[in-house]
Protein backbone atom coordinates (compact mmCIF):
# COMPACT_ATOMS: atom_id res chain seq x y z
CA UNK A 1 0.00 0.00 0.00
CA UNK A 2 2.61 2.33 0.94
CA UNK A 3 4.42 1.69 -2.63
CA UNK A 4 1.29 2.64 -4.26
CA UNK A 5 0.68 5.89 -2.40
CA UNK A 6 4.04 7.25 -2.78
CA UNK A 7 4.16 6.23 -6.97
CA UNK A 8 0.57 7.58 -6.56
CA UNK A 9 2.32 11.15 -5.40
CA UNK A 10 5.24 11.03 -7.73
CA UNK A 11 2.87 10.74 -11.07
CA UNK A 12 0.18 12.87 -9.42
CA UNK A 13 2.28 16.23 -10.77
CA UNK A 14 1.14 19.21 -13.24
CA UNK A 15 4.88 19.09 -14.36
CA UNK A 16 3.96 15.69 -16.51
CA UNK A 17 2.20 15.97 -19.61
CA UNK A 18 -0.62 13.35 -19.74
CA UNK A 19 -2.56 14.11 -22.85
CA UNK A 20 0.88 14.52 -24.98
CA UNK A 21 2.20 11.07 -23.53
CA UNK A 22 -0.84 9.28 -23.85
CA UNK A 23 -1.57 10.69 -27.60
CA UNK A 24 2.22 9.90 -27.99
CA UNK A 25 1.19 5.91 -26.95
CA UNK A 26 -1.75 5.93 -28.98
CA UNK A 27 -0.33 7.29 -32.50
CA UNK A 28 3.28 4.95 -31.33
CA UNK A 29 1.27 1.75 -31.39
CA UNK A 30 -1.31 2.65 -34.64
CA UNK A 31 2.57 2.88 -36.24
CA UNK A 32 4.01 0.05 -34.81
CA UNK A 33 0.86 -1.83 -36.04
CA UNK A 34 0.70 -0.42 -39.24
CA UNK A 35 4.25 -0.96 -39.78
CA UNK A 36 3.19 -4.84 -38.78
CA UNK A 37 0.32 -5.01 -40.99
CA UNK A 38 2.71 -3.90 -44.15
CA UNK A 39 4.80 -6.52 -43.61
CA UNK A 40 1.55 -9.34 -43.57
CA UNK A 41 0.90 -7.79 -46.72
CA UNK A 42 3.94 -8.47 -48.88
CA UNK A 43 3.42 -11.92 -47.72
CA UNK A 44 -0.14 -11.71 -48.76
CA UNK A 45 0.98 -10.96 -52.45
CA UNK A 46 2.97 -14.67 -52.64
CA UNK A 47 1.94 -16.53 -55.55
CA UNK A 48 2.71 -19.65 -54.32
CA UNK A 49 2.04 -21.99 -50.57
CA UNK A 50 4.44 -22.84 -48.31
CA UNK A 51 6.49 -26.18 -49.25
CA UNK A 52 4.96 -27.52 -46.58
CA UNK A 53 1.47 -27.03 -48.18
CA UNK A 54 2.19 -27.65 -51.95
CA UNK A 55 1.00 -30.94 -52.01
CA UNK A 56 -2.23 -30.10 -49.70
CA UNK A 57 -3.87 -26.98 -50.59
CA UNK A 58 -4.55 -26.46 -54.23
CA UNK A 59 -2.97 -23.05 -56.12
CA UNK A 60 -6.65 -22.34 -56.63
CA UNK A 61 -7.36 -22.31 -52.69
CA UNK A 62 -4.35 -20.42 -51.93
CA UNK A 63 -5.10 -17.71 -54.35
CA UNK A 64 -8.37 -17.20 -52.67
CA UNK A 65 -6.95 -17.34 -49.54
CA UNK A 66 -4.32 -14.65 -50.50
CA UNK A 67 -7.18 -12.03 -51.89
CA UNK A 68 -9.55 -13.04 -49.09
CA UNK A 69 -6.40 -11.52 -46.75
CA UNK A 70 -5.35 -9.50 -48.90
CA UNK A 71 -9.05 -7.65 -48.66
CA UNK A 72 -8.97 -7.99 -44.87
CA UNK A 73 -5.85 -5.99 -44.62
CA UNK A 74 -7.12 -3.03 -46.70
CA UNK A 75 -10.19 -2.83 -44.68
CA UNK A 76 -7.97 -3.15 -41.68
CA UNK A 77 -5.69 -0.12 -42.74
CA UNK A 78 -8.75 2.00 -43.32
CA UNK A 79 -10.66 0.47 -39.91
CA UNK A 80 -7.36 1.47 -37.99
CA UNK A 81 -7.21 4.60 -39.62
CA UNK A 82 -10.80 5.79 -38.69
CA UNK A 83 -10.50 4.11 -35.02
CA UNK A 84 -7.27 6.54 -34.88
CA UNK A 85 -9.23 9.56 -35.96
CA UNK A 86 -12.00 9.15 -33.74
CA UNK A 87 -9.35 8.95 -31.04
CA UNK A 88 -7.75 11.85 -32.12
CA UNK A 89 -11.05 13.64 -32.25
CA UNK A 90 -12.14 12.49 -28.62
CA UNK A 91 -9.18 13.87 -27.01
CA UNK A 92 -8.50 16.94 -28.72
CA UNK A 93 -12.29 18.21 -28.75
CA UNK A 94 -12.88 17.08 -25.04
CA UNK A 95 -15.23 14.76 -25.71
CA UNK A 96 -15.35 13.66 -22.60
CA UNK A 97 -15.85 16.56 -20.57
CA UNK A 98 -18.38 18.14 -22.69
CA UNK A 99 -20.65 14.68 -22.81
CA UNK A 100 -20.13 14.28 -19.08
CA UNK A 101 -21.78 18.05 -18.60
CA UNK A 102 -24.28 17.63 -21.00
CA UNK A 103 -25.07 13.98 -19.21
CA UNK A 104 -25.06 16.30 -16.08
CA UNK A 105 -27.38 19.05 -17.51
CA UNK A 106 -30.01 16.27 -18.43
CA UNK A 107 -30.09 14.60 -14.93
CA UNK A 108 -30.42 17.80 -13.20
CA UNK A 109 -33.47 18.50 -15.62
CA UNK A 110 -35.20 15.43 -16.13
CA UNK A 111 -34.13 12.99 -13.44
CA UNK A 112 -35.55 12.97 -9.68
CA UNK A 113 -32.96 14.70 -7.16
CA UNK A 114 -32.34 11.04 -5.55
CA UNK A 115 -30.77 10.53 -9.12
CA UNK A 116 -28.23 13.30 -8.69
CA UNK A 117 -25.38 11.06 -7.21
CA UNK A 118 -22.12 10.06 -9.45
CA UNK A 119 -23.45 6.34 -10.14
CA UNK A 120 -26.67 7.57 -11.83
CA UNK A 121 -24.58 10.36 -13.66
CA UNK A 122 -21.82 7.54 -14.61
CA UNK A 123 -24.56 5.36 -15.99
CA UNK A 124 -26.30 7.99 -18.18
CA UNK A 125 -22.78 8.89 -19.34
CA UNK A 126 -21.66 5.47 -20.05
CA UNK A 127 -24.76 4.16 -22.17
CA UNK A 128 -24.72 7.85 -24.13
CA UNK A 129 -20.90 7.07 -24.86
CA UNK A 130 -21.64 3.50 -26.12
CA UNK A 131 -24.54 4.64 -28.24
CA UNK A 132 -22.36 6.87 -29.74
CA UNK A 133 -19.51 5.10 -30.09
CA UNK A 134 -21.92 2.12 -31.84
CA UNK A 135 -23.07 4.38 -34.25
CA UNK A 136 -19.36 5.50 -35.18
CA UNK A 137 -18.73 1.97 -35.72
CA UNK A 138 -21.67 0.82 -38.01
CA UNK A 139 -20.49 2.12 -41.30
CA UNK A 140 -17.39 -0.55 -40.71
CA UNK A 141 -19.25 -3.32 -39.16
CA UNK A 142 -22.21 -3.09 -41.94
CA UNK A 143 -18.91 -3.07 -44.82
CA UNK A 144 -17.56 -6.10 -43.12
CA UNK A 145 -20.47 -8.28 -42.73
CA UNK A 146 -21.92 -7.35 -46.16
CA UNK A 147 -19.52 -6.51 -48.20
CA UNK A 148 -16.06 -8.10 -47.66
CA UNK A 149 -17.36 -11.47 -45.90
CA UNK A 150 -20.30 -11.55 -48.37
CA UNK A 151 -18.35 -10.93 -51.46
CA UNK A 152 -15.98 -14.43 -50.01
CA UNK A 153 -19.12 -16.59 -49.16
CA UNK A 154 -18.42 -15.97 -45.90
CA UNK A 155 -21.79 -14.05 -44.60
CA UNK A 156 -24.99 -15.54 -43.80
CA UNK A 157 -26.76 -12.00 -41.88
CA UNK A 158 -29.64 -10.83 -43.12
CA UNK A 159 -30.41 -6.97 -42.46
CA UNK A 160 -32.94 -7.76 -39.81
CA UNK A 161 -30.55 -10.18 -38.00
CA UNK A 162 -27.96 -7.63 -37.99
CA UNK A 163 -30.17 -5.37 -36.42
CA UNK A 164 -32.18 -7.30 -34.40
CA UNK A 165 -28.56 -8.90 -33.13
CA UNK A 166 -27.10 -5.46 -32.18
CA UNK A 167 -30.26 -4.51 -30.57
CA UNK A 168 -30.46 -7.36 -28.04
CA UNK A 169 -26.46 -7.02 -27.78
CA UNK A 170 -27.12 -3.23 -26.37
CA UNK A 171 -30.45 -4.51 -24.39
CA UNK A 172 -28.37 -6.85 -22.97
CA UNK A 173 -25.51 -3.93 -22.08
CA UNK A 174 -28.24 -1.79 -20.42
CA UNK A 175 -29.61 -5.11 -18.24
CA UNK A 176 -26.13 -6.30 -17.25
CA UNK A 177 -24.11 -3.11 -17.43
CA UNK A 178 -25.88 -0.93 -15.36
CA UNK A 179 -26.22 -3.40 -12.50
CA UNK A 180 -22.33 -4.28 -12.75
CA UNK A 181 -20.90 -0.51 -13.05
CA UNK A 182 -22.97 0.46 -10.38
CA UNK A 183 -21.50 -2.24 -8.01
CA UNK A 184 -17.94 -1.54 -9.24
CA UNK A 185 -18.35 2.24 -8.29
CA UNK A 186 -20.21 1.65 -5.10
CA UNK A 187 -17.05 -0.64 -4.04
CA UNK A 188 -14.71 2.40 -5.08
CA UNK A 189 -16.18 4.38 -2.66
CA UNK A 190 -16.73 2.95 0.10
CA UNK A 191 -13.57 0.69 0.44
CA UNK A 192 -11.21 3.64 0.59
CA UNK A 193 -7.35 3.32 -0.64
CA UNK A 194 -7.40 -0.85 -0.57
CA UNK A 195 -10.77 -0.76 -3.10
CA UNK A 196 -8.66 -2.85 -5.58
CA UNK A 197 -8.55 -5.93 -3.16
CA UNK A 198 -12.62 -5.94 -2.79
CA UNK A 199 -12.93 -4.93 -6.41
CA UNK A 200 -10.88 -7.76 -7.15
CA UNK A 201 -12.73 -10.30 -5.84
CA UNK A 202 -15.74 -8.71 -7.52
CA UNK A 203 -14.66 -9.19 -10.43
CA UNK A 204 -13.33 -13.00 -9.77
CA UNK A 205 -17.39 -13.34 -8.27
CA UNK A 206 -18.61 -11.82 -11.81
CA UNK A 207 -17.02 -14.15 -14.12
CA UNK A 208 -18.07 -17.39 -12.40
CA UNK A 209 -21.30 -15.58 -12.67
CA UNK A 210 -21.04 -15.40 -16.10
CA UNK A 211 -19.72 -18.71 -16.79
CA UNK A 212 -23.02 -19.60 -14.89
CA UNK A 213 -25.78 -17.80 -16.73
CA UNK A 214 -24.16 -17.17 -20.19
CA UNK A 215 -25.39 -20.80 -21.85
CA UNK A 216 -28.56 -20.55 -20.17
CA UNK A 217 -29.27 -16.60 -19.97
CA UNK A 218 -27.37 -14.47 -23.30
CA UNK A 219 -26.52 -17.44 -25.83
CA UNK A 220 -30.07 -18.58 -26.52
CA UNK A 221 -30.89 -14.91 -27.63
CA UNK A 222 -28.93 -15.53 -30.07
CA UNK A 223 -28.02 -18.91 -31.18
CA UNK A 224 -30.05 -22.55 -30.41
CA UNK A 225 -28.79 -25.25 -29.06
CA UNK A 226 -29.68 -28.61 -29.50
CA UNK A 227 -29.00 -31.93 -27.79
CA UNK A 228 -26.23 -33.45 -30.43
CA UNK A 229 -28.48 -36.92 -31.76
CA UNK A 230 -27.70 -40.36 -31.05
CA UNK A 231 -24.94 -41.83 -33.88
CA UNK A 232 -20.85 -42.38 -34.14
CA UNK A 233 -20.12 -39.01 -33.61
CA UNK A 234 -21.77 -38.99 -30.08
CA UNK A 235 -20.33 -42.20 -29.09
CA UNK A 236 -17.04 -41.31 -30.15
CA UNK A 237 -17.16 -38.14 -28.61
CA UNK A 238 -18.72 -39.83 -24.65
CA UNK A 239 -16.00 -42.19 -25.43
CA UNK A 240 -13.04 -39.75 -25.67
CA UNK A 241 -14.72 -37.85 -22.49
CA UNK A 242 -14.76 -40.94 -20.79
CA UNK A 243 -11.07 -41.93 -21.45
CA UNK A 244 -9.93 -38.49 -20.15
CA UNK A 245 -12.13 -38.07 -17.13
CA UNK A 246 -13.72 -35.51 -18.27
CA UNK A 247 -16.75 -34.45 -16.34
CA UNK A 248 -19.10 -34.14 -19.62
CA UNK A 249 -22.69 -32.98 -18.69
CA UNK A 250 -24.36 -32.24 -22.20
CA UNK A 251 -23.29 -32.36 -26.16
CA UNK A 252 -24.39 -30.00 -28.14
CA UNK A 253 -24.79 -28.50 -31.68
CA UNK A 254 -25.48 -24.64 -32.30
CA UNK A 255 -26.52 -23.60 -35.28
CA UNK A 256 -23.54 -21.51 -36.46
CA UNK A 257 -24.76 -21.62 -39.88
CA UNK A 258 -27.58 -18.88 -38.86
CA UNK A 259 -25.64 -15.89 -39.24
CA UNK A 260 -22.29 -17.02 -41.18
CA UNK A 261 -20.11 -20.34 -41.98
CA UNK A 262 -18.04 -20.26 -38.96
CA UNK A 263 -16.63 -24.00 -37.72
CA UNK A 264 -15.98 -23.98 -34.01
CA UNK A 265 -15.76 -26.41 -31.45
CA UNK A 266 -15.60 -25.41 -27.41
CA UNK A 267 -16.49 -26.48 -24.23
CA UNK A 268 -17.97 -24.44 -20.93
CA UNK A 269 -19.27 -25.24 -17.52
CA UNK A 270 -18.18 -25.45 -13.74
CA UNK A 271 -15.09 -27.59 -12.78
CA UNK A 272 -17.56 -30.40 -12.16
CA UNK A 273 -19.67 -30.06 -14.89
CA UNK A 274 -18.97 -29.33 -18.67
CA UNK A 275 -20.64 -28.89 -21.71
CA UNK A 276 -19.42 -29.48 -25.45
CA UNK A 277 -21.11 -27.13 -28.04
CA UNK A 278 -20.13 -28.15 -31.58
CA UNK A 279 -20.76 -25.97 -34.85
CA UNK A 280 -23.40 -27.64 -37.16
CA UNK A 281 -20.70 -26.12 -39.85
CA UNK A 282 -18.04 -28.49 -38.32
CA UNK A 283 -20.46 -31.61 -38.15
CA UNK A 284 -21.49 -30.85 -42.08
CA UNK A 285 -17.70 -30.08 -43.78
CA UNK A 286 -16.07 -32.81 -41.46
CA UNK A 287 -16.04 -36.80 -40.80
CA UNK A 288 -16.56 -38.08 -37.55
CA UNK A 289 -12.98 -39.13 -37.01
CA UNK A 290 -11.71 -35.64 -37.63
CA UNK A 291 -14.35 -33.85 -35.16
CA UNK A 292 -13.43 -36.31 -32.30
CA UNK A 293 -9.81 -35.31 -33.57
CA UNK A 294 -10.65 -31.57 -32.92
CA UNK A 295 -12.11 -32.12 -29.71
CA UNK A 296 -9.41 -34.13 -28.32
CA UNK A 297 -7.32 -31.18 -29.10
CA UNK A 298 -9.80 -28.94 -26.91
CA UNK A 299 -9.89 -31.11 -24.37
CA UNK A 300 -6.08 -31.53 -24.63
CA UNK A 301 -6.23 -28.07 -23.13
CA UNK A 302 -8.37 -29.13 -20.02
CA UNK A 303 -6.41 -31.78 -19.53
CA UNK A 304 -3.12 -30.40 -19.32
CA UNK A 305 -4.32 -27.34 -17.49
CA UNK A 306 -4.28 -24.59 -19.86
CA UNK A 307 -7.37 -23.32 -18.89
CA UNK A 308 -7.09 -23.42 -15.27
CA UNK A 309 -3.81 -21.75 -15.81
CA UNK A 310 -4.72 -19.19 -18.25
CA UNK A 311 -7.36 -18.53 -15.67
CA UNK A 312 -5.12 -18.26 -12.79
CA UNK A 313 -3.26 -15.81 -15.54
CA UNK A 314 -6.47 -13.60 -15.82
CA UNK A 315 -7.03 -13.30 -12.31
CA UNK A 316 -3.76 -12.02 -11.78
CA UNK A 317 -3.86 -9.20 -14.56
CA UNK A 318 -7.43 -8.20 -13.17
CA UNK A 319 -5.50 -7.42 -9.90
CA UNK A 320 -2.57 -5.54 -10.86
CA UNK A 321 -4.67 -3.56 -13.11
CA UNK A 322 -6.89 -2.70 -10.19
CA UNK A 323 -3.77 -2.06 -8.12
CA UNK A 324 -2.34 0.39 -10.46
CA UNK A 325 -5.70 2.10 -10.77
CA UNK A 326 -5.39 2.72 -6.98
CA UNK A 327 -2.32 4.86 -8.09
CA UNK A 328 -4.26 6.92 -10.63
CA UNK A 329 -7.82 6.98 -9.80
CA UNK A 330 -7.40 10.60 -7.91
CA UNK A 331 -4.13 11.87 -10.09
CA UNK A 332 -5.85 15.56 -10.51
CA UNK A 333 -3.00 16.44 -13.02
CA UNK A 334 -4.56 13.90 -14.85
CA UNK A 335 -8.01 14.85 -14.89
CA UNK A 336 -7.07 18.36 -15.56
CA UNK A 337 -4.39 17.73 -18.85
CA UNK A 338 -7.89 16.37 -20.34
CA UNK A 339 -10.16 18.99 -19.14
CA UNK A 340 -11.77 18.12 -15.83
CA UNK A 341 -11.05 20.72 -13.91
CA UNK A 342 -13.38 20.45 -10.87
CA UNK A 343 -14.95 16.67 -11.47
CA UNK A 344 -13.01 14.03 -10.96
CA UNK A 345 -15.53 11.04 -11.83
CA UNK A 346 -14.20 7.55 -11.45
CA UNK A 347 -15.91 6.43 -14.73
CA UNK A 348 -13.29 8.77 -16.29
CA UNK A 349 -10.18 7.88 -14.22
CA UNK A 350 -10.89 4.57 -15.45
CA UNK A 351 -10.59 5.58 -19.04
CA UNK A 352 -7.90 7.48 -18.72
CA UNK A 353 -5.84 5.01 -17.11
CA UNK A 354 -6.61 2.48 -19.97
CA UNK A 355 -5.53 4.76 -22.02
CA UNK A 356 -2.16 5.78 -20.32
CA UNK A 357 -1.56 1.57 -19.27
CA UNK A 358 -1.21 0.99 -23.33
CA UNK A 359 1.94 0.75 -23.88
CA UNK A 360 2.56 -2.25 -20.58
CA UNK A 361 -1.06 -3.89 -21.87
CA UNK A 362 0.77 -4.25 -26.14
CA UNK A 363 4.34 -6.20 -24.07
CA UNK A 364 1.29 -8.29 -22.07
CA UNK A 365 -0.49 -9.10 -25.53
CA UNK A 366 2.64 -10.15 -26.91
CA UNK A 367 3.41 -12.49 -23.89
CA UNK A 368 -0.07 -13.69 -23.78
CA UNK A 369 0.31 -15.21 -27.42
CA UNK A 370 3.83 -16.54 -26.51
CA UNK A 371 2.21 -18.74 -23.83
CA UNK A 372 -1.17 -19.45 -26.11
CA UNK A 373 1.15 -20.37 -29.13
CA UNK A 374 2.99 -22.63 -26.61
CA UNK A 375 -0.31 -24.12 -25.32
CA UNK A 376 -1.63 -24.84 -28.69
CA UNK A 377 1.74 -26.92 -29.56
CA UNK A 378 0.77 -29.42 -26.11
CA UNK A 379 -2.43 -29.59 -26.95
CA UNK A 380 -1.81 -30.57 -30.44
CA UNK A 381 0.89 -33.08 -28.99
CA UNK A 382 -1.69 -34.32 -26.73
CA UNK A 383 -4.25 -35.01 -29.41
CA UNK A 384 -1.29 -37.47 -31.06
CA UNK A 385 -0.70 -39.07 -27.61
CA UNK A 386 -4.14 -40.17 -28.21
CA UNK A 387 -4.08 -41.90 -31.66
CA UNK A 388 -5.29 -38.24 -33.36
CA UNK A 389 -2.32 -37.58 -35.30
CA UNK A 390 -3.49 -37.82 -39.03
CA UNK A 391 -7.11 -36.84 -38.52
CA UNK A 392 -5.78 -33.76 -36.44
CA UNK A 393 -3.46 -32.67 -39.03
CA UNK A 394 -6.46 -33.34 -42.06
CA UNK A 395 -8.83 -31.47 -39.72
CA UNK A 396 -6.75 -28.33 -39.58
CA UNK A 397 -6.06 -28.54 -43.70
CA UNK A 398 -9.56 -29.19 -44.23
CA UNK A 399 -10.42 -25.91 -41.65
CA UNK A 400 -7.63 -24.48 -43.38
CA UNK A 401 -9.15 -24.68 -47.08
CA UNK A 402 -12.84 -23.80 -45.79
CA UNK A 403 -12.09 -21.05 -44.12
CA UNK A 404 -9.48 -19.71 -46.29
CA UNK A 405 -7.20 -18.49 -43.39
CA UNK A 406 -4.14 -16.71 -44.38
CA UNK A 407 -1.33 -19.96 -44.94
CA UNK A 408 1.67 -17.68 -44.32
CA UNK A 409 2.41 -15.20 -42.08
CA UNK A 410 5.58 -12.58 -41.19
CA UNK A 411 7.08 -13.79 -38.06
CA UNK A 412 7.04 -10.10 -36.34
CA UNK A 413 3.65 -9.58 -37.43
CA UNK A 414 2.74 -13.49 -36.42
CA UNK A 415 4.56 -12.79 -32.85
CA UNK A 416 2.73 -9.73 -31.94
CA UNK A 417 -1.04 -10.67 -33.08
CA UNK A 418 -1.53 -14.39 -33.45
CA UNK A 419 -2.44 -16.97 -30.15
CA UNK A 420 -2.48 -19.68 -32.59
CA UNK A 421 0.71 -21.47 -34.70
CA UNK A 422 0.26 -21.40 -38.45
CA UNK A 423 -0.47 -24.28 -40.24
CA UNK A 424 2.68 -25.00 -41.54
CA UNK A 425 4.03 -24.68 -37.99
CA UNK A 426 1.50 -27.15 -36.68
CA UNK A 427 1.86 -29.51 -39.47
CA UNK A 428 5.75 -29.60 -38.98
CA UNK A 429 5.17 -30.30 -35.07
CA UNK A 430 2.31 -32.62 -35.84
CA UNK A 431 5.03 -34.50 -38.56
CA UNK A 432 2.90 -34.69 -41.17
CA UNK A 433 4.13 -36.28 -44.43
CA UNK A 434 2.95 -34.37 -47.73
CA UNK A 435 1.12 -36.54 -49.31
CA UNK A 436 1.25 -35.16 -53.06
CA UNK A 437 -2.95 -34.48 -52.99
CA UNK A 438 -4.52 -31.67 -51.91
CA UNK A 439 -7.50 -32.54 -49.33
CA UNK A 440 -11.11 -31.47 -49.92
CA UNK A 441 -12.56 -28.62 -48.45
CA UNK A 442 -15.05 -31.36 -46.69
CA UNK A 443 -16.66 -34.32 -45.91
CA UNK A 444 -18.67 -34.04 -49.12
CA UNK A 445 -15.84 -32.50 -51.12
CA UNK A 446 -18.20 -29.18 -51.98
CA UNK A 447 -16.48 -25.82 -52.80
CA UNK A 448 -18.35 -24.08 -49.68
CA UNK A 449 -16.05 -22.10 -47.35
CA UNK A 450 -16.11 -21.59 -44.10
CA UNK A 451 -15.15 -19.02 -41.64
CA UNK A 452 -13.15 -19.93 -38.28
CA UNK A 453 -15.76 -18.79 -35.07
CA UNK A 454 -13.69 -16.67 -32.31
CA UNK A 455 -11.40 -19.06 -31.15
CA UNK A 456 -9.60 -20.83 -34.26
CA UNK A 457 -8.19 -24.82 -33.23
Amino acid sequence: MDVLQRLARMLDSPSIPWKSLIVGFSIGQYVFESFLSMRQYKKLQGKKPPKSLEGEVSQEVFDKSQAYGRAKAKFGFVNELYGQVQNLVVIYGDVLPKLWGITGLWLAHYAPARFSGEISHTLVFFFTFNIITTVLSLPTSIYSTFVLEEKFGFNKQTPKLFVTDMLKGQALMVAFGAPLLSAFLAIIQKTGNSFFYYLWLFGIGVQMFTITIYPIVIQPLFNKLSPLEEGSLKTGVEKLAARLNFPLKELYVIDGSKRSAHSNAYFYGLPWKKHIVIYDTLIEKSETEEVVAVLSHELGHWSLGHTTKLFGIAQFHMFYIFALFSVFINNRSLYRSFGFQNEFPIIIGFILFSDALAPMDTVVKLLMNVLSRKFEFEADNFAVGLGYSTQLARSLIKLQIQNLSTMDADWLYASYHYSHPILPERLGALNWQNKGKPVSGGADGGEKVLKAGDREL
